[in-house]
């Protein structure tokens, strides 16, 4: 996360703290004793985060008592990139997949809430920042050395790696994930962590983020341990990082294009969320089938005539109540008039 903190700090944050906790002047321009216009002296150095590219900071970056390397200012500053940039990227992907992709007609089924989206929303408002306090420390660590993280393919364990890195990640993210959701349904958690993401029967990109933040962080763990225990390349880190939120989205937004065994899609997590107990993987379909959990998605869900169709709707509404009962007891959930529903 080094390179995404040189360019906010560059563009941003240099400026930032510049203003609000700016360094006193020298009360001489060292060595001229007798010069008046000295400027704030400073004893950070620049070094550029990685060799790709660099960016010669501006004068602002000498001009804050918090310089670039103060422990202080990178939690501050790692945890707004969490929290703010996550928010952005949440909006403007989330509200692109809503737009172009999700099938408004989904807002017509009978477990589809009243005011939904506005309430996926606001759940991930005030999920987000909380997350971002859990998770800041683990950047903060791999900002300070801590991690496996390298810059070049000469200061990793070679150009093989920088390809294996890749389903190395998917693999070990999406085997501790499944262990963590699972572990999430078990009857003294489930109502007290997991229950606000299951409100969303059938979810809109807008729940991709909408976590109880403890759920949130849970789930998001195996992704921060990794660098601490395999290497893994600055950019790919950043791209993963990147890739990790698109497919969030990607898995909510209700549009089934791909029927694969392997692949835990859409259609797989849309299982998830009306069936509960059943495709509990992020990624793939491999440790639900080991763990006994996998449920391949009907086929109907596949053929759009069918997978909006009242037959196929009562299927899920059927089986949804029951799992409900036995899981929660009440359903406390508060659903749209289907009257409302039929006049949009």
């Amino acid at each position: 996360m080094d390179v995404v903190l040189e360019v906010t700090d560059q563009f941003m944050f240099d400026y930032m703290y510049a203003w609000l906790l700016p360094a006193r002047p020298a009360l001489y321009d060292f060595p001229d004793k007798t010069n008046g216009t000295a400027q704030a002296f400073s004893s950070w150095v620049y070094e550029p985060a990685t060799k790709f590219f660099s960016l010669e900071p501006s004068q602002a970056a000498y001009q804050s008592i918090w310089t670039r390397d103060n422990i202080y200012r990178q939690s501050l500053s790692l945890f707004l990139i969490l929290w703010l940039f996550g928010l952005v990227t949440y909006y403007v992907f989330a509200s692109l997949s809503y737009i172009f992709v999700f099938d408004k007609k989904t807002m017509e089924h009978p477990k589809f809430l009243k005011n939904q989206v506005w309430l996926e929303i606001k759940q991930t408002n005030a999920a987000l920042p909380v997350m971002a306090l859990f998770t800041f420390p683990f950047l903060v660590a791999e900002l300070r050395g801590y991690s496996l993280l390298y810059d070049t393919s000469d200061e990793g364990p070679g150009r093989w790696y920088d390809y294996f890195q890749f389903p190395l990640f998917i693999m070990f993210t999406d085997f501790g994930i499944y262990w963590i959701h699972r572990g999430l349904h078990h009857p003294l958690v489930y109502k007290h962590l997991h229950k606000p993401h299951h409100k969303w029967i059938m979810p809109t990109p807008y729940a991709s983020h909408a976590f109880h933040p403890i759920d949130g962080f849970a789930q998001s763990i195996p992704y921060h341990v990794f660098p601490f225990i395999f290497p893994l390349q600055k950019m790919a880190y950043v791209g993963l990082f990147v890739f990790i939120n698109f497919w969030t989205i990607m898995i909510h937004d209700g549009e089934y294009y791909a029927n694969n065994p392997v692949i835990n899609g859409a259609a797989c997590h849309s299982v998830h969320h009306f069936a509960f107990n059943y495709n509990y993987g992020q990624f793939t379909t491999l440790w639900d089938r080991l763990g006994g959990s996998y449920r391949e998605p009907d086929g109907d869900l596949f053929k759009k005539e069918k997978k909006m169709s009242t037959t196929t709707w009562k299927k899920q509404v059927n089986e949804m109540e029951k799992i409900v009962k036995e899981v929660e007891g009440e359903d406390d959930r508060l659903y749209e008039p289907t009257e409302t529903k039929k006049s949009k």
